[in-house]
């Protein structure tokens, strides 16, 4: 075999940002003795005051084209065992390096107000980018949270793009009054190695490459689907269940959503009523198509309030009349099924072979130890499905994935882009 995809990744908790990129940098290269063409480095807010020296010190090392990165509340890498490791508190820093035989890689830095009107044509979006759609490429997208429209960036590029897969996150910081960081290099377009505090950095992949994704939301649902006969922007007003072999007459009547929660919730245990409280959640159907609607059909979004005059709810996303919704719980046990499942069926289904070169997490700040009890869940449950993969990634403001074809701003969620070669050139 030859030209296949390489990729190597180091994590360090060295106090001292010097000493964490001299190990990074050393152990990366160990791994990939030939020179790489892409870098990706993320780095916890612990450094942030030291934030305008990381690009310098990696320069001082390392001879890569294009490197991209952002600031995280914490940093997930491979540690000197080459186990996955998910540093959520202190000083942490992961460096991962691919070589990338026949593939174009094209990094860009996107301030908001360079972002084309949502009315102008796809051809506005590949000019902002620079890469054609016949191109195919595919999208590693990091953004600050603040000043990078990055809904209305992920809905132009998938206008421009479809069909193309777009993965990433927003940077994030572990405490607040913490600045974020963008960091950027593009020796063609800027050679000195950049650090950004708004808009999105980001790089296009096209050639002899897959971007393969998991998107684990981490919410099971509860009771029946139901349809939305009356809503405004994120309010629904009304809901009528759909077809289902224990509905009766008043079932079919749109309801108010408050009326309809109200009595799922006198369905529910004890436990799950419990759990309502404070981890309910609603799924918008993404495939107006799909009769028999499962887990993963939904985009999950919050409960953001609800008006008990009219009982109505606020959600956290556009509703429109004849969408299909279901309610939602979320708890460590359902995260955890719900990721070892999409980890099941990915196997299954032939993917994750020996060609997979490396993988990236972008995972939510609210999942972690936080949600488990326990370090490194979500890692080590990849690590057990994918072996040998080099993973790395960080905690972020915000996840960006895809659900049914259509790329979201997740919360809650573990988004994992995989690469691996197109076809391995003999």
């Amino acid at each position: 075999m030859a030209n296949p995809i390489q990729w190597a990744n180091a994590l360090s908790t060295r106090p001292s940002l010097e000493a964490a990129v001299a190990e990074v940098v050393d152990r990366v290269e160990q791994s990939l003795p030939m020179p790489a063409d892409l870098g990706l480095v993320f780095i916890s807010s612990a450094y942030a005051s030291e934030y305008s020296r990381l690009m310098p010190l990696l320069q001082e090392r390392l001879s890569v084209p294009v490197i991209i990165g952002c600031g995280g509340g914490g940093i997930i890498g491979m540690d000197v065992r080459g186990e996955p490791q998910e540093v959520e508190e202190g000083p942490a820093l992961t460096l991962s390096l691919a070589r990338l035989p026949d593939v174009s890689v094209r990094a860009f830095h996107i301030p908001a107000e360079d972002l084309p009107d949502l009315d102008s044509s796809p051809d506005a979006w590949v000019e902002l980018i620079g890469v054609s759609p016949q191109e195919q490429p595919h999208f590693i997208l990091l953004a600050d949270p603040f000043s990078s429209k990055v809904n209305d960036l992920l809905q132009g590029l998938d206008f421009a793009y479809p069909g193309s897969i777009k993965v990433g996150g927003l940077a994030s910081a572990s405490g607040m009054g913490v600045h974020n960081g963008l960091f950027y290099l593009s020796k063609d377009k800027q050679p000195m190695g950049t650090l950004y505090r708004e808009g999105t950095v980001g790089v296009a992949l096209s050639g002899n490459i897959v971007l393969e994704t998991i998107v684990a939301q981490g919410c099971r649902p509860i009771g029946q689907t139901y349809q939305v006969t009356k809503g405004e922007r994120n309010i629904v007003l009304e809901l009528a269940a759909q077809d289902d072999s224990t509905m009766t007459a008043n079932d079919a009547e749109p309801h108010p959503p408050l009326v309809v929660l109200r009595d799922l919730i006198q369905t529910l245990s004890e436990t799950d009523r419990q759990l309502a409280q404070h981890s309910l959640f609603i799924g918008l159907a993404r495939d107006e198509f799909k009769q028999k609607l499962g887990q993963g059909d939904f985009l999950i979004r919050n409960l953001l309030g609800v008006d008990p005059r009219i009982g109505a709810i606020a959600i956290g996303d556009r509703v429109r009349p004849g969408q299909r919704i279901q309610f939602h719980l979320r708890d460590a046990r359902t995260s955890a099924e719900d990721l070892e499942l999409l980890l099941q069926n990915y196997q299954r289904a032939g993917l994750g072979t020996t060609e997979t070169a490396g993988a990236l997490l972008f995972s939510c700040l609210g999942r972690g130890e936080g949600l488990y009890g326990k370090p490194n869940f979500d890692s080590q449950l990849f690590r057990r499905y994918l072996k040998d993969i080099q993973l790395g990634g960080f905690f972020c403001n915000g996840e960006i994935g895809p659900v049914g074809g259509t790329t979201f701003l997740h919360g809650y969620t573990s988004v994992f882009g995989i690469c691996r070669s197109l076809m391995v050139k003999g």
